[in-house]
């Protein structure tokens, strides 16, 4: 809540300083316009009062969320309290924006739905914000929030869609990526499942929750396919989905849910077959089938990117920005220098001379390796960037491995020793210092005298 504030305050203050006390731009007049044009005096009186009030809103709105204190409740208050007095504000869009986000922190569904749908009008890209106020009508269990919810979907898909035409982002893997989109296509089904559901259309219900389910096996949609099948009174089938439910590994499943799954699990089969017996070798089963089902999930997400389990820094495959690729176990057993930086980094470019000083001094030495990792967003600026600045190695891309790193800040330098584990890492640099500096982390490494 305090960094949302933190940007609404910059935004503001921002806008006071482009807007607030700015010439007035001079009045057109057009041929054949009967209206008397202000005059001078008139213009500059009412651009001085227009000044005046803008100053005014800021300062108020400034003062109250300054003394609002640490109450996320408090902070709603005043916001509110302002859009009520400055209904025509220039910063509702932001104002509505943190309302949104704080709601959703407080699982405040009817502020939500109020201010969410504001930030959804304003840009229907915004699938988190779809996705909670979907969600938050969903919630309410009738048959007009289901309706609200339904169109909500629409706009789900349309924006998934829309981003699955765009390439991965620089510091995400293509898996990664991949994996991301169909996570959200997923739950837009998901949504779309339990609408229908509500709107008496259990069939298609229960056909949208198996198709997120493929899509992205999670216990979510297992349990959502159940609760339509019970509703249709096919309970064998409905058991076997909560069984799916309750076996799943899914790390945004709770302990609390896999409770409620086991209850609706062990309700649904006594009422099949009048106890509990035989539901454990169920359960086996649907443990064995799961385990089998989430295998071939993660053998397709590898076939599209090889970094997809990778578990440490060799497991890691480095896409190159000639279009060749790097794997990192390749360098085992030599010393590996990785050098983090972006095109947008100004200290990289600074840096990249005296890297290059450090690498002709191991440029005959086998067993010391130089490799250069692009970590921009946008990885079609790479090549130009690099052709322009006349650099030899255009290197890789981060693919990953900066994410797994953390790191955090650009540039950064990691020496990796003979057995692929971290021995120096080195963020920013001293131009004075980094030749000497660099040059003494690897040799302490190439002997095994480094620390992290």
């Amino acid at each position: 809540m305090k960094l949302l504030l933190f940007a609404l305050l910059t935004a503001v203050l921002s806008f006071a300083q482009d807007k607030v006390g700015a010439a007035p731009a001079p009045a057109a007049t057009a041929s054949g316009n009967d209206a008397k044009p202000d005059k001078p005096s008139d213009k500059g009186d009412k651009d001085d009062k227009a000044d005046k009030a803008k100053q005014t809103e800021i300062e108020e709105l400034t003062s109250a969320l300054r003394e609002a204190g640490s109450s996320p409740k408090d902070y709603t208050r005043v916001l509110e309290a302002h859009l009520a007095k400055y209904p025509a504000s220039a910063h509702r869009a932001e104002i509505e924006g943190v309302l949104a986000k704080s709601a959703v922190e407080a699982h405040d569904d009817a502020r939500i739905i109020k201010y969410g749908e504001q930030v959804i009008a304003r840009d229907s890209s915004d699938i988190q914000m779809i996705d909670r106020v979907t969600r938050a009508y969903l919630d309410s269990d009738d048959r007009a929030s289901a309706e609200k919810a339904m169109a909500l979907t629409a706009k789900y898909e349309e924006a998934v869609g829309k981003l699955r035409a765009q390439p991965a982002p620089g510091r995400l893997s293509a898996g990664q990526w991949s994996e991301d989109l169909d996570h959200a296509a997923a739950r837009a089904m998901l949504l779309k499942a339990r609408a229908s559901g509500l709107l008496d259309k259990k069939q298609e219900a229960v056909e949208l929750a198996r198709k997120s389910f493929e899509m992205f096996p999670n216990e979510e949609a297992a349990r959502e396919q159940g609760k339509w099948l019970a509703a249709q009174g096919d309970l064998q089938a409905a058991v076997e989905r909560y069984a799916d439910a309750f076996t799943i590994e899914d790390p945004h499943s709770t302990e609390v849910d896999r409770a409620k799954d086991r209850r609706k699990l062990g309700e649904l089969y006594t009422k099949l077959h009048g106890s509990e017996k035989g539901l454990g070798d169920l359960v086996l089963q649907a443990y064995d089938a799961m385990s089998i089902r989430m295998a071939d999930h993660i053998a397709r997400l590898k076939s599209k990117d090889p970094n997809v389990q990778a578990a440490s820094l060799l497991d890691f495959t480095l896409p190159g920005v000639a279009g060749n690729s790097l794997p990192l176990s390749s360098l085992k057993g030599k010393t590996v220098v990785l050098d983090f930086w972006a095109t947008w980094c100004n200290p990289c470019r600074a840096q990249r001379p005296l890297y290059a000083q450090v690498e002709s001094k191991y440029k005959t030495d086998p067993n010391v390796v130089f490799v250069s990792v692009n970590t921009d967003e946008d990885r079609s600026l790479v090549a130009p960037f690099v052709k322009t600045q006349k650099w030899a190695d255009a290197g890789y891309f981060d693919g990953g491995l900066a994410d797994f790193m953390k790191v955090n800040s650009l540039p950064t330098t990691l020496i990796v020793d003979k057995n692929g584990q971290l021995s120096s890492r080195m963020s920013g640099f001293i131009p004075e210092r980094f030749v000497d500096l660099l040059s003494q982390r690897i040799e302490e490494t190439r002997s095994g005298r480094a620390s992290n």
